[in-house]
């Protein structure tokens, strides 16, 4: 498998494709955290029996997740953080490797960081 690098420009048109997943996304997945909180002690008492519309609904959640996961993940970037809605593209700025970066929320790719760095190591485009 060929390693692949984005530009800046390709970078940012698929985080225009990638938005309206990732909106999907997070709130699925900010709905299962609820519902999970709320059931809990049902599923932590072993004598209970789980099951009915709420376990149906979170399965489906579960799978359109893992669905949206793949669907993001086909476009070549990698998700770094789901609960913060960080993603990452492969790139090379002056011939070295490095990520550019993106945040959820955010309008456009606007940082980059080194391999190893993370989110803390985030750098402006200049």
């Amino acid at each position: 498998m060929s390693i692949r690098y984005f530009t800046l420009q390709e970078a940012n048109q698929i985080i225009i494709e990638i938005r309206p997943l990732m909106n999907d996304l997070l709130a699925r997945r900010g709905k299962v955290v609820r519902i999970y909180k709320d059931i809990r002690p049902q599923i932590e008492n072993t004598s209970s029996d789980f099951g009915g519309p709420v376990h149906t609904g979170l399965v489906q959640d579960f799978i359109a997740i893992e669905t949206l996961i793949e669907q993001i993940k086909a476009y070549g970037c990698e998700i770094k953080n789901l609960e913060a809605g960080l993603i990452d593209f492969l790139a090379q700025i002056n011939g070295r490797d490095v990520y550019l970066c993106w945040r959820y929320g955010e309008d456009e790719i606007a940082f980059f960081h080194d391999l190893n760095a993370g989110f803390q190591g985030r750098t402006p485009i200049s």
